[in-house]
C-alpha cells in the first residue's frame, strides 16, 4: 500500500491515535482525510447535543470505537475502484462514512429507519462535500424488495445490534452474487454463526471466515463475520417489517 504524507496534529482529536490505529488496520490516512474525520467529530457532537445519535462523546473514544472499528473491514475487502457499498442500520454513519472517507472511490449508500438520523447524515454529507454517497430513510425489509437496490451491492456492512440470523435476512438480499456481507460482532459471534446455520444457505449466503480485530485500549473481543453471497436470495426474503426479529429463520 502506498504510504501517504506524514500527518501534522490538527484539532481536538488525537491524530496519532487515529493514524497509527488506522495503519495497524492496513489503512494509511492522508492529512486531508484526517481533517474530514475531525469535521465529522465536530458535526456529530454539535448535533448530538440536540439529537441522540451516540452515547460515545469523548473524541478519543469516537476515534477508537467508531472510526477505527469502522475501518477494520477495509483491509479485507477486495479493492476495486467504484465498488458499491451499503451500510444497513447506519445510525450516525458507522461504518459507512469512515469507510467512505478512507476509500473515496467507493459508492456508498447509508440506510436507516429513523428520520432524524438520516437528516443528520444528509447534513454531514453536504458539509463534508462528498460525492457518490446517499442517505436513505426506510427499512431494509422494504428496500430489500426494491429493484433499484436488491442485489446491486458488492459489499453490505452492518454494525446494527441484531442476531446474525436476523441481519442476514435483512442484508443478503442487497448483495450481488459473488459479493460480501460483513457483520460487525462481539464475543458471541461464533455462537451466532452456529445459530444462523439454517438461515444463511436459505438466503444464499455462506460464512467465509471470522476475523478478530484488536482496537487500541479496548478490552473484549471484536469480530468481523464475512459471508459470501453464493446464490440469489429467494424473492420472499426479507419478510415484512418486524417478522425477521420476531421469527428468525
Amino acid at each position: 500500500m502506498k504510504q501517504k504524507e506524514r500527518i501534522e496534529v490538527v484539532g481536538q482529536i488525537d491524530v496519532e491515535l487515529l493514524t497509527k490505529g488506522a495503519v495497524d488496520l492496513g489503512v494509511n490516512l492522508s492529512k486531508d482525510e484526517v481533517v474530514l474525520y475531525q469535521k465529522y467529530v465536530d458535526i456529530l457532537l454539535e448535533w448530538n447535543a440536540k439529537v441522540n445519535l451516540t452515547a460515545i462523546t469523548e473524541p478519543d473514544e469516537i476515534v477508537v470505537k467508531h472510526f477505527l472499528d469502522s475501518l477494520a473491514v477495509l483491509q479485507y475487502l477486495p479493492r476495486k475502484k467504484g465498488s458499491f457499498l451499503l451500510d444497513i442500520g447506519t445510525g450516525a454513519g458507522f461504518p459507512g462514512i469512515p469507510i467512505k472517507i478512507a476509500e473515496n472511490s467507493m459508492n456508498v449508500v447509508l440506510l436507516d429507519s429513523l428520520n432524524k438520523r438520516v437528516s443528520f447524515l444528509r447534513h454531514l454529507i453536504s458539509e463534508l462535500s462528498f460525492k457518490n454517497i446517499y442517505a436513505l430513510h426506510g427499512r431494509a425489509e422494504d428496500f430489500g424488495h426494491d429493484e433499484n437496490y436488491r442485489a446491486k451491492f458488492d459489499f453490505v456492512v452492518s454494525r446494527a445490534v441484531a442476531k446474525l440470523s436476523v441481519l442476514a435476512e435483512l442484508c443478503l438480499p442487497f448483495v450481488k452474487v459473488g459479493g460480501l456481507f460483513v457483520a460487525y460482532k462481539g464475543p458471541r459471534a461464533e455462537q451466532e454463526v452456529l445459530e444462523a446455520e439454517r438461515a444463511l444457505p436459505l438466503l444464499g449466503g455462506n460464512v467465509l471466515e471470522l476475523r478478530k480485530i484488536q482496537l487500541p485500549g479496548v478490552e473484549g473481543e471484536r469480530l468481523l463475520v464475512f459471508i459470501k453471497k453464493e446464490k440469489e436470495t429467494p424473492e420472499r426474503y426479507p419478510r415484512k417489517a418486524g417478522i425477521p426479529e420476531k421469527r428468525p429463520l
